[in-house]
């Protein structure tokens, strides 16, 4: 069962955690079975997913990613760099792209990696049958709608003309398409992942070419075991192994602190309110990381449904809430308000202070809206957060400030990250949900396409959804500026479009930002190399990790 039956087990987590030294990562007992490449360990809340083409959020994507290298990679600090792809050309019109497959690297089983892997890949991830959250990802390349109309198994857009070459046609415009390609939707498969079927049995223990495999299959709420690949066609990873200790839901991230403490875990996020302790303790010993990533917390308003499907009831909520104040006392200046959708780690498009609801909380604004909003003192608001990640403090600081300036009641409801996300996409989401949002790649394009885009969503019969604009937002006006910036070769030229966009999305107050994303870890740099920096995704960076001698 998913989480913990009684708070019994989550204190005995606690304890065995603390009396764990002994299994630290670190323990060359415990490598003998992997060539003395040493085991790294960590904890995580189960994922949802580690398929490839379907995982979507944090966990899932870390281990997806040590299965599967695609075509290409994003570096730490956001720039595209070659994986796969020894080249990729596309034409005049950005509407056709030739990519080069590096040649002679295999899947694990052995299965050489070639163009029609990568055919494969794509088109199982954008079936009907997969009913994936990122197949959106692909909607640009022809053939597309049949694939999800499931009249198709494959791409009518996707050619392999011969074992190293993929040509893509796509139905509009896209100067960025390359980019996209470092999405783990864009990963090869081998030709046992079946398209047009919902194949989780794949996903269960996938067959990848990536610098790890598995090490058995998942352990469902219990563990996730990789070992290194051998034969990886890249350069090869340090470690012998990679274990991922599913955690309680409820209490995951102080499991994290509690057992890297212990010495249990090499790697942990810290919880809110020990952040100081943390930092005081562990920066001096160069266990410390703080870094300022390319992601956004947000509070997301379902758009469509009562009590916020108006502009002016999520410009009262927005105006309502005091960033700085949070920033300071629950977050003890350890993050900082935002008043944008794309962070400033992009800095040629950010836009600071797009959102004018955000830069000062505005009491007389906040109620003004809401009678024009119809939000009425009273008025119940659910307030929807994955609870065990640290985000307890800060809602609870959002739903007293919106309880106080507006005269609602909202009604906090913690869930599991896999129940929060699929509640999100249910027929019944209504109020605010906790969401962030880290790119996949780096472009505004990522934050705005998936977000907010009309394609980025797709409603069935009962009015449930998939992909990632959990807020419904559907503004014609907005999607034609996405549109034409893809289509747009200057890069000068797409970023006013993308930030005219932007502008748009907040006026309509489409989402509601909160704090810009920085990330705090405690890594085991007494036990490794490699530990000094996280990567695109905010993760450790497991291919580059080594046990010190």
């Amino acid at each position: 069962m998913r989480g913990a039956k009684s708070a019994k087990w989550v204190a005995g987590a606690i304890v065995v955690a603390l009396a764990a030294t002994a299994c630290g990562g670190g323990d060359k007992k415990d490598d003998a079975g992997s060539a003395n490449g040493g085991t790294f360990r960590f904890g995580s809340t189960e994922p949802d997913t580690i398929d490839p083409g379907r995982a979507h959020e944090s966990t899932g994507i870390t281990v997806a990613n040590a299965l599967f290298t695609g075509l290409y990679g994003n570096t730490p600090d956001g720039k595209i760099e070659p994986m796969l792809a020894e080249s990729a050309t596309p034409d005049e019109s950005c509407t056709s792209f030739t990519f080069k497959v590096k040649q002679g690297t295999k899947f694990s089983n052995g299965e050489p990696v070639e163009a029609e892997s990568f055919a494969r890949g794509w088109a199982r991830v954008a079936h009907k049958a997969a009913a994936s959250d990122v197949a959106y990802h692909f909607a640009g390349i022809k053939g597309y709608k049949e694939l999800k109309e499931g009249t198709t198994t494959t791409f009518s857009g996707v050619t392999t003309p011969d074992a190293s070459t993929i040509k893509v046609d796509l139905s509009a415009p896209d100067c960025e398409f390359t980019l996209k390609t470092a999405h783990n939707a864009y990963s090869p498969v081998p030709k046992v992942a079946k398209v047009g079927e919902e194949d989780k049995a794949f996903g269960e223990a996938p067959i990848g070419n990536g610098p790890f495999k598995m090490d058995g299959a998942w352990e469902h709420n219990k563990a996730i075991k990789l070992v290194r690949n051998d034969d990886y066609g890249l350069e090869k990873a340090k470690l012998g192994k990679v274990e991922i200790e599913i955690l309680n839901t409820k209490t995951a991230q102080q499991l994290e602190y509690e057992g890297f403490q212990a010495g249990k875990f090499d790697y942990a996020h810290i919880p809110t309110p020990q952040l100081k302790v943390a930092e005081a303790k562990y920066k001096p010993q160069g266990k410390w990381l703080t870094k300022d990533t390319s992601g956004m917390n947000f509070v997301l308003p379902v758009g469509d449904t009562a009590p916020l499907n108006n502009v002016d009831a999520r410009l009262a909520v927005s105006y309502a809430i005091d960033r700085e104040a949070i920033a300071k006392g629950v977050f003890q200046g350890f993050q900082n308000p935002s008043s944008s959708i794309v962070p400033p780690s992009f800095p040629s498009s950010y836009q600071k202070g797009i959102c004018g609801s955000c830069v000062k909380q505005d009491v007389a604004k906040a109620k003004e809206h809401a009678e024009k909003g119809g939000l009425k003192p009273g008025t119940e608001i659910r307030f929807s957060f994955n609870s065990g990640a640290g985000h307890e403090e800060w809602v609870q600081a959002i739903a007293k400030q919106l309880e106080d300036v507006l005269g609602v009641k909202v009604k906090l409801d913690g869930k599991d990250f896999p129940g929060m996300l699929k509640e999100q996409q249910s027929s019944s989401a209504s109020g605010l949900y906790r969401f962030a949002w880290g790119a996949d790649y780096p472009t505004p394009e990522n934050f705005l396409f998936p977000l907010l885009h009309s394609t980025s969503m797709a409603k069935d019969a009962e009015g449930n959804v998939t992909g990632d604009n959990r807020a419904r937002y559907n503004n014609p006006a907005f999607d034609k500026l996405i549109d034409d910036a893809r289509a747009t070769k200057d890069e000068a030229a797409r970023i006013k479009m993308y930030q005219q966009a932007e502008k748009m999305a907040m006026d309509d107050m489409a989402l509601i930002p909160t704090f810009n994303r920085t990330q705090h870890r405690l890594m085991a740099t007494d036990k490794f190399n490699g530990l000094d920096d996280i990567n695109f995704n905010e993760d450790p960076i497991l291919e580059k990790i080594s046990l010190k001698k």
